[in-house]
């Protein structure tokens, strides 16, 4: 076999074997929030630290006044924890906040300072961070949001 012949066939063995690594991978990448997932709420929790804490608190608390507007009219980083109204949205709408930043899910005209972070994060993390913070939310909290999940996923069957 000549050289070019034997490297194409290198070359094509090794998209290969990457789509398949790519496809397996990507199977078993969580897709959800499972704050009883302990592996998934470790990783979520050094994300969180890495990528939210800065603006949400390190535990979760939110920037002061967040419920009054900046002066450039955008809203604090508001907290996570129960006190905060991050438990009033299904999973879906926070991924889509996270990734795509504040104005995936805001009227028009709502100015946010939450930035995407789709291009830092990947999706496995999104879904990690978001168990990290529900893990810490009191049970009876938990129960109502994951009503709310149940609600957004009827909806969308419809």
């Amino acid at each position: 076999m000549r050289p070019a012949a034997v490297l194409a066939v290198l070359a094509i063995a090794g998209i290969a074997a990457a789509a398949a690594y790519l496809i397996v991978s990507s199977e078993n990448a969580p897709i959800g929030a499972d704050p009883d997932d302990p592996r998934q709420v470790a990783r979520g929790k050094t994300v969180y630290a890495a990528e939210c804490a800065s603006c949400h608190g390190v535990r979760l608390e939110g920037q002061p006044n967040w419920r009054g507007r900046n002066p450039d009219g955008t809203l604090p980083a508001p907290p996570h924890d129960a006190s905060g109204h991050t438990w009033h949205h299904p999973d879906a709408v926070l991924f889509a906040i996270t990734r795509q930043g504040g104005q995936a899910s805001a009227p028009a005209g709502f100015r946010s300072a939450m930035p995407a972070f789709g291009s830092r994060l990947d999706d496995p993390d999104i879904w990690a961070v978001l168990a990290y913070i529900k893990s810490l939310w009191p049970r009876e909290i938990r129960e109502r949001q994951a009503f709310l999940n149940d609600r957004y996923k009827a909806q969308g069957e419809r």
